[in-house]
């Protein structure tokens, strides 16, 4: 799976209202942040499907999972702007 350029990669599925608050949570983080951030529907890859099918939403950070069903602000934010290893 690629996620693009962006740091930050939230994986929804169409009318999830978890993927709703999760949406605007990562809005508020990035724009904090100062990030880009990508949406990919998981519906889309029968691969995602099968990893993150029943964990949607599911945070990537740099491509690793970071978390599911909510974001978690605080730590995304200081895992953000912690050194990339």
């Amino acid at each position: 799976m690629s996620a693009a350029s962006s740091r930050l990669t939230l994986i929804t599925r169409p009318g999830c209202h978890l993927c709703e608050t999760a949406r605007e949570a990562i809005a508020r983080v990035a724009a904090v942040a100062g990030e880009e951030w990508t949406e990919l529907d998981v519906t889309e890859d029968l691969e995602w499907e099968r990893e993150y099918g029943d964990r949607v939403p599911v945070v990537l950070l740099d491509g690793k999972e970071h978390g599911y069903w909510r974001v978690e602000e605080e730590r995304l934010l200081r895992d953000l702007s912690a050194p990339r290893s």
